[in-house]
């Protein structure tokens, strides 16, 4: 039997995640919604994130402004792309912080910097990364073949969706209860191979997410310590 995890990114949206939020509780299906520091500010949605929140549902950081990968900028763009995104978050922030960086769907060397690590490790973060991105928000019908696809390819999949005003989430009924009829179970943890850094110690491969520096190589020794255990 596989199992899928649910995570919707840059959201939440008046007028699409009402439905999303419907949809899952109709199949009794906890998500984690990664949201957008900026974004919370806009009318209507911190109201939309604490109704996920007190259905269960958990939030994650997905940067302040969704502008820029973290490999791109200097060592201040971490406090400023994910520092100031989980003040935002406040008390709708898990214990457990998570953190997912931007990268268009697409996990390579530009999505993290050896600063970023460094500030996720010191600050406690888990990264939570991901398996399939069906990219709903080009395709909002063929996506949930995409979908079903890594369902059958993977044992367990993260699945990345998009709760935004694209028309894809008008497939996400069909989408689940076809993972359902499938045996998919369900769940809301995170898949280990997704989380290479957990609750501040990294646990997993990383070197494919940065780009070595000179400077990489002067790591502070607290974080050369997590990952030496």
């Amino acid at each position: 039997m596989s199992r899928l995890t649910m995570t919707f990114d840059n959201g939440p949206t008046p007028g699409v995640t009402e439905h999303v939020l419907d949809v899952l509780a109709e199949r009794g299906i906890s998500a984690t919604f990664f949201v957008v520091g900026r974004d919370l500010g806009k009318p209507g949605r911190r109201e939309l994130a604490q109704r996920a929140a007190d259905a269960g549902h958990w939030h994650g950081n997905h940067t302040m402004t969704h502008s820029i990968q973290l490999g791109d900028g200097d060592g201040r763009l971490a406090e400023s792309e994910i520092g100031d995104s989980q003040r935002v978050l406040g008390d709708l922030a898990r214990p457990e912080q998570y953190f997912r960086p931007w990268g268009d769907g697409r996990i390579s060397d530009r999505i993290l910097s050896r600063a970023a690590i460094d500030y996720l490790c010191a600050g406690g973060y888990t990264l939570a990364l991901w398996n399939c991105v069906p990219r709903d928000w080009e395709d909002p019908v063929g996506w949930v073949d995409r979908a079903l696809a890594a369902l059958d390819r993977q044992d367990w999949t993260l699945l990345v969706l998009h709760d935004q005003d694209t028309g894809a989430m008008s497939s996400l009924e069909r989408f689940l209860d076809l993972a359902l009829a499938r045996g998919t179970q369900i769940v809301q943890e995170l898949p280990p191979m997704c989380t290479p850094i957990r609750n501040g110690r990294i646990v997993g491969p990383i070197e494919h997410l940065y780009r070595p520096t000179p400077a990489a190589d002067r790591a502070p020794a607290e974080t050369r310590a997590k990952e030496e255990r």
